[in-house]
């Protein structure tokens, strides 16, 4: 007996070697990786709500107060802000609703000639920032010497003083319809895709029944597709509420405020940081809640279709003689958000008057100024190149580590790494560079006036886009790969690097070009955190629209446009070769 429990306490003392042994020699430096990221993560997105929050709730004396929030309601300087975003929003939600549903009722349902042309068209409006479409419309629509005023004014046979303008830009409404333009393809893009997805059966059946296309479309196709416009407005009324830039190149000059701006002038000097503070919270928190109400509409189950072929679409509706109707939408709202945009823009980039005919006016001064005698352009194409690529390969390092990290439920607490990589979708631009102009504005970290400051604004902007693309590749990879890399005894990093990174390659390049073009023409975030040393391409673009520095601001625009579609080239050359 003394013999077999000596055996047995041998056998033990050995288990528990080898398992010590086996646990110390196959180390994974996996868990250390991930409490740095849980860590980065927090810093990225808490810290700067944090001070946001506490510098709302404090006065000049660092104590508790809520005077900013009692002059934030009672002071109409605030509350005709608020409102005017409000109304605007919502108008540009409507707008683009009223305009993307029938244009994407059409290229899903009907024989409209060129319809995958007008969906490329689409895609080009949907990449083109929105302060270059104000730009752009400043010189097609000014109330004096904006093209299409010019126009009219010749048409009538009147000068520019002497009779009201067709078109004023500078006002509420333009800043509405300029916003619409360059958002639409939001809600184009849900119900587009809401379309594709339902089966065209159901539609053939009310056909057969005998309803005629109009009534097929109102009491079949409209209910199905329904969450999915009401998910497109909810985006669209979020990305009109956000947008810095458009607000104060169209609405601005005629003294219409809304709260980005409202925001923007309170950082003017002297400084009001509580107010701007308190001011930025009510933004975040209808972001908050109308992403909510957007996922819950989009995710309802009570609109899914049981049954049927997906993405069968069924025969195609002939427009007959609503061809031509249908085909002038599409002329319309693209030539307001592309042709006529692009054409002024290349038009002014080579005219030494922009406002003058062609004739004798053809001219590369704006070009020799930019880039030969214009000082402060070879420093914001350097420093928007230095933060577009340290952004863009940091984002796509620290999204691969996390959206790895969290499909793969490697640690405790994988969904808290999704939450926070993706939260800041919630925090609009302007709102979160507020937020970090208050963290780092005092020690222990001083870094506002360099170019870090920015950096962490784009990286922290841009971590949603890019943890939603890179999570896509790697669902793709199937874990049993990782596994047998377990088994021959690599640790998770290695296999991550060795393994999963070469498979999802095209996928973290697409996201390393993503993240580089959200960064070089971001404006929201940058207008709060810039030096006279830290200044970008958009930045510079905004200072020489206060001179009137038409042809300039032309030659930069067609400039971060040429870069943004020679990238997307890129990016649509590697989704290619991943899908052969």
């Amino acid at each position: 007996m003394a013999f077999g429990m000596n055996t047995i306490i041998v056998y033990k003392w050995l288990l528990q070697s080898t398992s010590s042994a086996v646990r110390r020699a196959s180390f994974d430096a996996s868990t250390a990786v991930s409490a740095a990221i849980v860590l980065l993560l927090a810093a990225l997105v808490l810290m700067p709500l944090f001070w946001l929050a506490v510098t709302s709730f404090s006065n000049d004396a660092k104590a508790f107060t809520l005077a900013h929030y009692r002059q934030l309601v009672a002071d109409p300087a605030f509350a005709k802000p608020l409102w005017t975003t409000l109304w605007t929003s919502a108008a540009v939600g409507l707008g683009c609703v009223g305009a993307a549903a029938p244009m994407a009722w059409l290229v899903s349902r009907t024989d409209l000639p060129g319809k995958r042309t007008w969906r490329t068209l689409i895609l080009a409006s949907f990449v083109t920032p929105p302060f270059l479409g104000a730009f752009a419309w400043v010189l097609l629509g000014g109330p004096n010497a904006g093209l299409i005023n010019q126009a009219y004014y010749a048409l009538r046979g009147v000068k520019p003083f002497d009779a009201a303008p067709l078109v004023d830009i500078f006002s509420a409404w333009g800043m509405v319809f300029v916003m619409a333009l360059y958002t639409f393809p939001y809600v184009f893009t849900f119900a587009a895709n809401a379309l594709d997805a339902i089966p065209g059966d159901l539609e053939e059946a009310s056909a057969i029944l005998g309803a005629p296309p109009w009534r097929t479309a109102l009491h079949i196709t409209l209910p199905l597709v329904l969450p999915a416009l009401l998910g497109g407005f909810l985006v669209a009324f979020l990305q009109a509420m956000t947008l810095f830039g458009t607000p104060a190149i169209l609405a601005l000059p005629a003294g219409v405020d809304t709260m980005t701006t409202k925001i923007w002038s309170l950082f003017q000097f002297p400084p009001q940081l509580g107010l701007a503070a308190a001011a930025s919270l009510p933004l975040l928190v209808i972001t908050v809640v109308l992403l909510r109400a957007q996922a819950a509409i989009v995710g309802r189950r009570g609109y899914s279709v049981i049954g049927g072929k997906r993405g069968s679409a069924g025969q195609a509706v002939r427009l007959r003689g609503f061809t031509v109707p249908g085909v002038a939408l599409f002329v319309f709202v693209l030539g307001c958000s592309i042709f006529l945009p692009y054409g002024v823009l290349a038009r002014t980039a080579f005219l030494r008057n922009w406002s003058a005919p062609l004739a004798g006016n053809l001219s590369l001064e704006h070009w020799r100024f930019v880039f030969l005698e214009f000082s402060q352009t070879r420093l914001a194409l350097f420093n928007t190149f230095v933060l577009g690529v340290s952004a863009a390969t940091a984002g796509t390092i620290l999204v691969t580590l996390v959206a790895y990290l969290s499909l793969r439920r490697l640690v405790r607490g994988h969904r808290y790494l999704a939450f926070l990589a993706t939260a800041p979708v919630a925090i609009p631009g302007i709102v979160l560079a507020v937020g970090l102009f208050l963290s780092y504005t005092h020690p222990p970290l001083v870094l506002y006036g360099t170019l870090a400051i920015i950096f962490l604004a784009y990286v922290t902007k841009e971590l949603p886009v890019g943890y939603q693309q890179v999570t896509s590749s790697i669902r793709a990879v199937h874990p049993e790969l990782e596994d047998a890399s377990r088994i021959l005894g690599a640790t998770r990093l290695r296999a991550l690097f060795d393994i999963t990174t070469p498979l999802i390659r095209n996928g973290v390049i697409a996201t390393w070009i993503f993240i580089f073009i959200g960064s070089i023409r971001e404006l929201s975030a940058t207008i709060l955190l810039f030096t006279a040393r830290t200044k970008t391409i958009s930045v510079t673009m905004f200072d020489l629209r206060e001179s009137n520095d038409w042809g300039p601001i032309a030659v930069l625009s067609l400039t971060m446009l040429a870069i943004t579609f020679v990238l997307i080239a890129v990016v649509h050359h590697f989704t290619n070769a991943r899908l052969r």
